[in-house]
């Protein structure tokens, strides 16, 4: 494949090489271990003279082939496939954190990114200051001396508030310290956050990347080689690294990954007007829309507005749960960015854990429906909303 092939050309070649055998797709190499042709190659192996495979916790070919693919979709030097979204997430902040310093996150950020900084890193005396990053004034404001880390997510899960990218590059330049961008809602098809000037971007690749809700994995790529091996040396140390057979569903599923989202944001567009003309709900956030608050923040940093929308019910929390019982089509179900469209209640799921107060904060309301809008019939969709939304005991106007 030529070095400047196009995005869906990476999609359905990139990081394959033929094997002996020329299969049309990577080989799994379901094997932990991987023999020497002698005694002179292991010892090159392990001094890092020769690429060639030890053991998978290390490294594995099938594996291999999504990292590469992955990494040359975000512009970066290298890819790490992970076990879990947040054994991506967890890998960065073993790699940049140590005790006595300090990391400014999204308040919105992911449920459990927030609550392993706050329940668990806190014990090795690393703190944490989380602000609503889409205000830049508000980063600049909670950087410290000690502050190694600028951890964003845009769009925010589940507020879909968008942070500027390029804005807090020139903010972590300044103080010297790394941006990682969490891409997981928009995925490198919408957004290529090293490009925009982040040294590390990570994505969930349960979500739109594999798109099939049949695989849990993450990914990180660096922007540069010494980030990409520092990061890599601390996760083959704690031993998170992905399965062979992992990584094959996901090189699956990343070939369809622009048909998928352009099919799901051409729903979630007729769906997030459809919400906000409707007489029971109270608002939505969808970057499609010209309410949005960062709609034209969207437009200039992203491809495309994705296919994620939140919005609130007027008649609260309540309302939410007669909705969420009544959708048929819908599948009331954490995770997104499949084929199937999900709806949950991330007060109640996905930020649980987080304290009332944070929440609160946040923009996480008892009354936000989170809708990962998937490639069903928008028709049959929008049906399926009225019909549970009609089931609300809530006065019209």
């Amino acid at each position: 494949m030529k070095k400047n092939a196009g995005f869906d050309t990476i999609l359905v070649h990139g990081g394959q090489k033929p094997d002996a055998l020329m299969a049309v797709n990577p080989p799994i190499y379901q094997t932990s271990t991987f023999a020497f042709r002698n005694a002179q190659d292991g010892a090159d192996c392990f001094s890092g003279e020769s690429d060639g495979f030890i053991y998978t916790r290390l490294g594995n070919p099938t594996i291999r082939v999504l990292e590469d693919a992955v990494a040359a979709l975000e512009g970066g030097f290298g890819g790490i496939a992970v076990a879990s979204g947040m054994a991506a997430v967890t890998t960065v902040y073993m790699t940049f954190l140590g005790a006595g310093d300090h990391i400014v996150s999204t308040d919105a950020v992911y449920g459990a990114s927030r609550g392993v900084l706050e329940k668990q890193f806190v014990r090795f005396g690393v703190e944490s200051t989380f602000v609503d990053t889409s205000r830049t004034e508000l980063i600049e404001a909670a950087i410290r001396p000690n502050t190694k880390l600028l951890f964003i997510e845009t769009p925010a899960n589940p507020t879909i508030s968008i942070t500027d990218i390029e804005a807090c590059a020139v903010i972590a330049r300044r103080h010297g310290i790394r941006l990682v961008v969490d891409n997981t809602f928009c995925s490198p098809y919408l957004q290529r956050p090293l490009e925009l000037g982040a040294d590390v971007v990570l994505h969930s690749v349960t979500k739109f990347i594999n798109g099939h809700a049949d695989v849990v994995g993450g990914i990180i790529v660096a922007k540069t080689e010494a980030d990409h091996r520092n990061m890599y040396t601390v996760m083959t140390s704690m031993g998170p690294n992905m399965d062979p057979h992992q990584a094959f569903l996901v090189i699956r599923g990343l070939k369809t990954l622009a048909l998928r989202i352009e099919r799901a944001q051409a729903n979630a567009m007729l769906i997030a007007k459809h919400l906000e003309a409707h007489p029971a709900v109270a608002w939505v956030r969808f970057p499609g829309l010209p309410s949005h608050p960062q709609h034209m923040l969207a437009r200039r940093q992203q491809k495309g507005p994705g296919a994620m929308i939140s919005f609130g019910l007027k008649g609260g929390l309540e309302a939410g749960r007669v909705l969420m019982d009544n959708v048929e089509l819908a599948v009331l179900a954490v995770s997104l960015g499949g084929v199937e469209t999900l709806i949950q209640h991330p007060a109640s799921m996905t930020h649980a854990k987080v304290s009332p107060e944070a929440k609160l904060k946040a923009g996480i309301t008892d009354d936000l429906v989170r809708y990962s809008v998937g490639i069903e019939d928008v028709n049959d969709l929008m049906a399926d909303l009225d019909q549970a939304l009609a089931r609300i005991d809530q006065p019209l106007g």
